[in-house]
C-alpha cells in the first residue's frame, strides 16, 4: 500500500460523494503547524461567527478617565481616514463603529475600525491630541 493512502485518505459516502479527508496522526504532527492557521482562516470565512473577538478593556480606559487630569475633557470621538467611518462617541454606537483596543494611564488609546479594520491611535499630551491611522495589514 503506497504511503500517500496510509497517512492522507479521502472519504466519501455511499453516492461516491467528499466527506472528508482524514489524516493520520504522523502527518498532522509533522504539518499541523503550517496547516492549523490556514484551516482556522478558511472557518472564519465560512462561518464568521467563530471568530472569537476578546472583550474590549473597558477597565483600563475607565482607569484612564479617573485620573484624567489634562486641560482638556477626554475626547471620546473617533474617525477613520481610510473608509471614512466616524463618530461623537464610540462608546454610545450600538453596533459599535469603533472597538477599544488597548487605552493606558499614559494617555495612548487604541482602536480598531468595524468597517476596514484600521487601527486609530490616539495619543493625549497635556495640550493636544495626536492621532494616527494605520491600514489594516494581514499578519
Amino acid at each position: 500500500m503506497p504511503v500517500t493512502k496510509v497517512h492522507f485518505q479521502p472519504v466519501y459516502d455511499q453516492g461516491k460523494n467528499l466527506l472528508g479527508v482524514f489524516l493520520s496522526p504522523e502527518l498532522w504532527a509533522k504539518a499541523q503547524a503550517e496547516i492549523s492557521p490556514a484551516i482556522d482562516k478558511a472557518l472564519e470565512e465560512l462561518d464568521p461567527s467563530t471568530v472569537k473577538i476578546p472583550p474590549e478593556p473597558m477597565k483600563d480606559w475607565e482607569l484612564l478617565a479617573q485620573y484624567w487630569d489634562f486641560q482638556y475633557e477626554l475626547p471620546v470621538d473617533v474617525s477613520c481616514e481610510h473608509c471614512g467611518s466616524s463618530t461623537q462617541d464610540w462608546q454610545k454606537d450600538e453596533p459599535r463603529k469603533f472597538r477599544l483596543r488597548t487605552a493606558t494611564l499614559g494617555g495612548l488609546a487604541n482602536f480598531e475600525c468595524q468597517k476596514c479594520r484600521s487601527r486609530i491611535i490616539k495619543k493625549h499630551f497635556k495640550n493636544k491630541v495626536d492621532v494616527e491611522c494605520r491600514p489594516y495589514v494581514e499578519k
